[in-house]
């Protein structure tokens, strides 16, 4: 489902963003309504604000990726069937 322009302007306001967390969260595959649902509220004071939650998102997926990069590279790049 795509997610209109308006939406996403919503969710960059309400979550305090610019337009690269806004490209990141897009790249990430998250939408406008995951990213307002992921505002920290006064009771939840170990929630990390939306864009730190972004990074860390990222930052896994990266190092996972790292990680997988340098398996396939160690086995040699075929896999034996």
């Amino acid at each position: 489902m795509a997610y209109s322009e308006q939406q996403w302007a919503e969710a960059k306001q309400k979550c305090h963003l610019n337009n690269e967390d806004i490209a990141l969260a897009k790249r990430l595959g998250l939408n406008p309504r995951s990213l307002i649902k992921n505002i920290p509220s006064k009771s939840e004071p170990w929630k990390a604000p939306v864009k730190d939650w972004l990074h860390e998102i990222d930052a896994k997926r990266q190092k996972k990726s790292a990680q997988k990069q340098r398996r396939k590279e160690k086995s040699g790049g075929s896999n034996p069937a």
